[in-house]
C-alpha cells in the first residue's frame, strides 16, 4: 500500500524519512503527472521546500509539531492562501491573490503540513467538468478519460495518484464524497459547523462544509483533528469539544445499530451491480463486527434533492449576482447557465425549500431514532467518461450525497471494491450530528475488512 500520513508520520518521527526528500519526490511526481490528470492549477515548489526544510529542522531538533509535520499536502483552489493566487478555477478570479490564509489553511500550516500548491476544482465549486476555463478539469487517475466527480476534483485526483497524502475539500452537495468515491480514496464531510469556512470562497453558505480527503479513514482523522474547532469569524462555526479522532478509530461498531437506507440505492436511484455488491460487502463486514443491522425508510432522495437544489441554486446566485450582471462572459458556460437558473428562483421558492428542509430533518430524525449510523451509496456507479457528463446531470437523477448537506450530519465515502473498467466503487457512512468519530471508526473498520487501494494504475 502507498505511504499514508500515519505511516509517514511514524517514519518522520523516527528520523528514517526526510521531509525534504519526501517533498522533492512528491513535487517531481506532480510535475510528471499533471499534464495527464490536471490535478493542480498551480504547483508551488519554493514555499513547499521552505516548509519541508522547516519541518526537517524540527525533526532533527526533536520538536516536531505532531503527525502532520512534514506531510505533503495541497489545498483546493477555493481555500484562500496568503500571497498565492486563489482562483476558484475561474477567469473571474484569475488575478485574485488573498492577503490572508483561510482559517483551516492557517491551522494546517501550524500543524506542519507541506503545501505543494493549489488544486483544481469545478468553477467556484459548482460548474464542471468544464473545458472552457483557464485550466483543464481534473481527470481520474484510474483512467484519465474518466470523470473524478466534483467539485473537489483536483484533491481526489492528486491523493489517488500518490502526489499528496491529503488535501482540503469542500462539500455543498457531495463535493468531498463524490470525488473520494470515484477516485477510490477516503473523504469525510464533517458535521455542519465543525470545520470553519472563514476564508473559503462560498457556494451556498447554509449547505457549505469544509473537510479533509486522504487515502484512509485514519489519515482523515489526523487531518480533521487540525481542521476542526471554533472560529468566531464564521457565524455557523460550532463551539463544541473536539475529541481525539485518531484515538477513537478502534471503537468499532459492536452493539451499534446501523440503518440501511436501502430504498435510496435500490429504488430511488438504482446503482450499478458493483456498487450494490460493495454496499452489501460493507453491511456484512459491519454485521460481522457486531453491529445490529436494520433497514430504515427516510424521505425519498427526490424530496431531498428538490429542496437541496433550490436552496443551493438560490444561495449560489446570491454570491455571484454582481458578477453575473457585470461580467457573465468570464464564467464558463456550465456555471453561467447554472447560476442563471438560480436567478430564476424566487424568494417564495427559497423560503418554501427551507421550510421543507426543516420537515425533512424532522422526518429523518424520527425515522432514525435508535440508529447510531446509516449506510447507503455515494455515487450511482463507476466514473463515467469525462466528456460524457451532462451539464444538468445533478438534476437528471437524484443524488445520494445532498441529504447529508440538508441534514448537516457527518458522512464519508469508503472504498468497497472495483467495478466495471476496474474503476472504484464506494459506500457512504452517515452519522448523527458531531459523531464524526463514530463515522471515521466505521470507515476504518471497513477499510481493514475490505482493503484499500494501491496507486491508481491509469497513469
Amino acid at each position: 500500500m502507498p505511504l499514508t500520513i500515519a505511516a509517514a508520520a511514524k517514519q518522520i518521527a523516527a528520523r528514517t524519512l526526510s521531509p525534504v526528500e519526501l517533498a522533492q519526490e512528491r513535487l517531481a511526481r506532480a510535475e510528471a503527472l499533471n499534464s495527464t490528470i490536471w490535478a493542480f492549477i498551480r504547483i508551488t515548489p519554493e514555499p513547499a521546500l521552505a516548509a519541508a526544510k522547516a519541518a526537517e529542522a524540527r525533526q532533527m531538533s526533536g520538536s516536531l509539531k505532531g503527525p502532520l509535520d512534514g506531510i505533503p499536502f495541497a489545498h483546493k483552489d477555493i481555500y484562500c492562501t496568503a500571497g498565492i493566487p486563489t482562483t476558484a478555477h475561474s477567469a473571474q478570479f484569475i488575478d485574485h491573490v488573498p492577503a490572508e490564509d483561510a482559517t483551516t489553511v492557517k491551522w494546517l500550516a501550524d500543524a506542519g503540513v507541506v503545501s505543494l500548491g493549489k488544486l483544481a476544482t469545478h468553477e467556484f465549486a459548482f460548474g464542471g467538468p468544464s473545458f472552457d476555463l483557464p485550466w483543464p478539469p481534473a481527470h481520474n487517475p484510474w483512467n484519465p478519460k474518466h470523470f473524478t466527480a466534483g467539485s473537489s476534483s483536483g484533491t481526489g485526483a492528486a491523493v489517488s495518484a500518490g502526489i499528496i497524502m491529503g488535501g482540503t475539500g469542500s462539500d455543498t452537495g457531495g463535493s468531498i464524497r463524490g470525488p473520494s468515491a470515484l477516485c477510490g480514496i477516503a473523504g469525510i464531510k464533517p458535521t455542519y459547523g465543525l470545520c470553519p469556512r472563514t476564508g473559503i470562497l462560498p457556494l451556498a453558505q447554509s449547505l457549505d462544509h469544509a473537510g479533509p480527503m486522504a487515502r484512509t479513514a485514519e489519515d482523515c482523522a489526523l487531518l480533521l483533528q487540525a481542521m476542526a474547532g471554533h472560529d468566531p469569524a464564521d457565524p455557523a462555526s460550532a463551539k463544541v469539544e473536539i475529541p481525539d479522532y485518531a484515538a477513537a478509530l478502534n471503537q468499532g461498531v459492536k452493539g451499534k445499530t446501523i440503518g440501511v437506507i436501502r430504498h435510496f440505492h435500490e429504488v430511488d436511484n438504482p446503482v450499478s451491480p458493483a456498487t450494490l455488491a460493495g454496499i452489501e460487502r460493507a453491511i456484512a463486514a459491519l454485521k460481522e463486527a457486531g453491529a445490529i443491522i436494520k433497514d430504515v425508510t427516510l424521505p425519498s432522495l427526490q424530496e431531498f434533492n428538490n429542496a437541496g437544489w433550490v436552496i443551493l441554486m438560490a444561495e449560489a446566485y446570491s454570491v455571484h449576482e454582481t458578477r453575473m450582471q457585470t461580467a457573465p462572459e468570464k464564467f464558463g458556460e456550465g456555471l453561467r447557465h447554472r447560476l442563471a437558473f438560480g436567478g430564476l428562483v424566487t424568494g417564495a421558492d427559497y423560503i418554501a425549500a427551507q421550510k421543507r428542509r426543516l420537515e425533512l430533518i424532522a422526518r429523518t430524525q424520527a425515522a432514525t431514532e435508535g440508529c447510531d449510523l446509516l449506510i447507503t451509496a455515494v455515487a450511482p456507479g463507476e466514473a463515467p467518461p469525462i466528456d460524457k457528463v451532462p451539464k444538468w446531470a445533478m438534476l437528471e437523477k437524484p443524488g445520494f450525497t445532498i441529504p447529508g448537506n440538508i441534514l448537516g450530519w457527518p458522512a464519508m465515502s469508503v472504498f468497497t471494491g472495483l467495478g466495471a473498467g476496474e474503476l472504484p466503487v464506494a459506500a457512504q457512512i452517515i452519522g448523527k450530528p458531531f459523531d464524526d468519530a463514530g463515522v471515521l471508526a466505521a470507515g476504518h473498520l471497513l477499510e481493514k475488512a475490505l482493503g484499500t487501494l494501491e496507486l491508481a494504475p491509469g497513469i
